[in-house]
């Protein structure tokens, strides 16, 4: 809640969004969460569940809107269809979001229509937009973005293969993708499809274009649905497709040929920080999780009550901090994004793509364990969580190649900080002189005695 916004960048937070965002806590806690578990029963069993759509998340997005709380993602700014919020004061929102399966798209704020919302705001053209944008907006429809490939090493995206061949006033697709996350639900009325319009460009970076598909366009074949350390995520999936000449017009391409990684880039980094902002509040409600049951009187492990074994506490206290450091980071780059645009932010988003899994998966890992077998089964959140979030080290570019990036550019400091270090050391030797102060070798302090 409001009350909780960290003191160094409560100052930034708008008393709107203080309000919205007492009211997203409330609407998390009191309705979202649970509403989980019902939601997990409409859906129900067998393959039947590809074509659920339970009631509750209708009821939970009526209410949602009577509350106000509607596509805040767009940040204040940067999208005319933005509801005034920035990248900071959004970030405070989704934590809350990440606490509940259902919260974000009850809010229509959840993963892949943001980031192609983004993309549509940001890059389509007006037609565009009107066909594609709005009915995504209003929550009529739903979308899945395309980008992996299972045949090729796709965390270099210059490897992408599906072919983008233009014939006419039509491209011809042709290829496959891989978690194509959103492909299973009946209500994904479109994709973002990346891929190869101009393979012999010199230049490997405008070889890629971006295009719009609607996903019922002949050609398209749903191979099958992957899951994720054994959860398949019905209905919403994530989707093995092959395109066998799809045919779409040639008006779908978004901004150009050639700009595919201008705009994949552009959509990237807001996701990244998304899910971030969201793996913080499932991260707190892991820790909310373990200290229900460390309290538990009728877990009494060699005659104490969890909470009374030290190492336990220490659990407890390791992942406090390790939250509250986590979500510094997020907001950091919140506020780099808010000031300079997702472009500049771009280290500040990549560290905090890369610390808030690992740390949530630690904290959730710490409550797995206090749980003991129950810990890993379907009878606490805790499992699913960490599948879920385990992901989210190779979701959106893995870990490494970020890492790798980062150490590039933290890196071209060598010289620099080789020069400084050594003017110090001269400076140093020249002030020894000056004193009189003898040179202070290594081991010169140490008594020796004999044995």
């Amino acid at each position: 809640m409001s009350t909780q916004i960290p003191i160094a960048v409560r100052n930034r937070v708008s008393e709107r969004a203080k309000k919205t965002l007492d009211v997203v806590a409330r609407f998390v806690e009191e309705d979202c969460i649970p509403a989980d578990t019902v939601y997990e029963a409409q859906i129900g069993v067998g393959d039947a569940r590809w074509e659920a759509h339970p009631q509750i998340l209708e009821d939970l997005k009526a209410k949602a809107k009577s509350l106000g709380l509607w596509n805040m993602f767009l940040p204040k700014g940067h999208y005319k269809e933005s509801p005034g919020f920035t990248n900071l004061e959004y970030g405070l929102m989704a934590e809350w979001l990440g606490k509940s399966r259902v919260a974000s798209e009850a809010v229509n704020c959840s993963a892949p229509d943001t980031g192609n919302m983004e993309v549509l705001a940001k890059y389509g053209n007006e037609e565009q937009k009107a066909k594609w944008l709005k009915p995504l907006m209003d929550g009529k429809i739903r979308s899945a973005f395309l980008m992996t490939e299972p045949q090729v090493a796709s965390s270099d995206a210059r490897n992408i293969e599906m072919k983008i061949t233009k014939d006419g006033d039509h491209y011809v697709l042709n290829g496959q993708k891989w978690w194509s996350s959103g492909a299973g639900d009946p209500r994904c009325k479109v994709y973002i499809v990346m891929g190869k319009s101009d393979p012999n460009n010199k230049d490997p970076y405008r070889q890629q274009s971006v295009i719009i598909v609607p996903s019922d366009t002949r050609g398209i074949t749903i191979e099958r649905m992957l899951s994720v350390y054994g959860y398949d995520d019905a209905p919403h999936g994530h989707g093995h497709i092959t395109f066998y000449n799809v045919r779409v017009p040639a008006a779908n391409l978004v901004l150009g040929e050639g700009r595919g990684f201008e705009i994949i880039q552009g959509r990237l980094g807001p996701g990244r920080i998304h899910h971030a902002m969201r793996t913080i509040g499932a991260a707190e409600r892991a820790l909310e999780w373990m200290l229900m049951r460390i309290n538990d009187p009728k877990k009494t492990p060699f005659g104490k009550q969890l909470r009374e074994h030290g190492v336990i506490l220490e659990w407890v206290a390791k992942s406090r901090i390790d939250i509250d450091a986590a979500r510094l980071v997020v907001l950091n780059a919140a506020i780099k994004m808010d000031e300079q645009g997702p472009k500049a932010a771009l280290t500040e988003i990549a560290q905090a793509k890369v610390l808030v899994p690992q740390t949530a998966l630690t904290v959730i890992d710490r409550a797995v364990q206090s749980f003991g077998g129950a810990g890993v089964s379907q009878d606490t959140p805790l499992a699913n969580m960490w599948a879920q979030i385990r992901t989210l080290r190779l979701a959106d570019g893995p870990d490494e190649v970020h890492l790798q990036q980062m150490g590039r550019n933290e890196n071209k400091r060598g010289k620099a900080v080789t020069d400084k270090i050594n003017a110090q050391k001269a400076k140093a030797e020249e002030l020894r002189k000056k004193y009189g102060a003898k040179r202070t070798e290594i081991g010169s302090n140490i008594k020796h005695s004999k044995l």
